[in-house]
């Protein structure tokens, strides 16, 4: 399928306003250039509570709901970023469509970011996150008992991460929403050859992304790292995984939820073709987007219900 021609009108401003590669811009700037990419998505939404946590005494998070009730189900959020940038402000307006569409109790994480913690304190972060809500989910508002998990990009690897170690450590998942996720930072899929470049996140980028995430020497096969090379994905959370067509990442993705359901666990696949990675949040000008985010929307509610 083409390019959505609202993608490539986008495509090409961002290509007509220049602008440095993240590997010229560094970690500083490269992070304002996300902060600014997220006002595209649009005026955040309005909801009865946005409350800051600190998780385990040391995580940032915030807390959103449309209402004040108490036992809500809960969708813990880890944002994108490539590991290295990304925070809660630029998941802030994606978490409210989350809390509005699903009328849980949304958290997101704020976890350790790369090159100043490299692996494995990010994943670490997201998984005693997880612990924490849940051991104090009758405080935060939210039922323990309906806890689901999701991310977009580097977050949708770390909730696929945190999926295994949550099956590992006896923790019942009700569903893992994986949006367009690392999963493989090998970076040797064919989509990496085919959409290398020109269609926002790079393959150059990636690289650059992953360089920071294993700087301090850890393998691109460890399962922590590329749960795509996990030994057993048996037992797990049911899935929804969110590729698009024009996505380096599209192949791992695909490979990733193949490999799932092969295991046995229940696995939804849905490629969006036309799009290009970091659509999602997009509603505000891209309209795939808000289908992409009513799929997922549609499942959590199923699962949490």
């Amino acid at each position: 399928m083409p390019l959505d021609p609202i993608v490539k009108m986008l495509l090409d401003e961002v290509a007509a306003a220049g602008g440095p590669t993240l590997r010229e811009a560094g970690v500083e700037q490269g992070r304002v250039m996300l902060q600014t990419l997220a006002m595209m998505e649009g005026d955040p939404a309005d909801v009865a509570r946005v409350e800051p946590l600190t998780i385990d005494g040391r995580i940032p998070a915030r807390a959103y709901a449309v209402t004040t009730d108490r036992s809500l189900p809960i969708v813990v959020w880890y944002h994108g970023g490539g590991f290295v940038i990304g925070d809660l402000e630029t998941a802030d307006r994606i978490c409210r469509k989350l809390a509005i569409g699903t009328g849980a109790l949304v958290i997101s994480i704020d976890y350790a970011l790369a090159p100043e913690r490299p692996f494995p304190a990010g994943p670490d972060d997201c998984f005693a996150a997880l612990q924490w809500i849940i051991e104090n989910a009758e405080s935060l508002g939210g039922d323990s008992s309906r806890v689901a998990i999701g991310g977009d990009s580097a977050g949708g690897n770390m909730a696929a991460v945190t999926a295994i170690r949550a099956r590992d450590a006896g923790i019942a998942l009700r569903h893992q929403l994986l949006v367009y996720p690392v999963t493989d930072c090998t970076m040797t899929s064919t989509s990496y050859v085919a959409n290398a470049e020109g269609y926002l996140l790079t393959a150059d980028s990636m690289d650059w992304f992953i360089g920071h995430y294993l700087s301090g020497g850890a393998d691109a096969k460890d399962p922590r790292v590329s749960p795509l090379y996990a030994d057993d994905l048996r037992g797990l959370a049911p899935a929804l995984v969110i590729t698009a067509e024009f996505d380096p990442l599209r192949d791992e993705g695909e490979a990733y939820g193949e490999r799932l359901e092969e295991a046995g666990n229940d696995v939804v696949l849905r490629r969006f073709d036309g799009q290009i990675h970091g659509f999602f949040p997009l509603g505000a000008v891209i309209p795939a987007a808000n289908d992409a985010v009513t799929l997922a929307v549609d499942h959590l509610k199923a699962a949490l219900a």
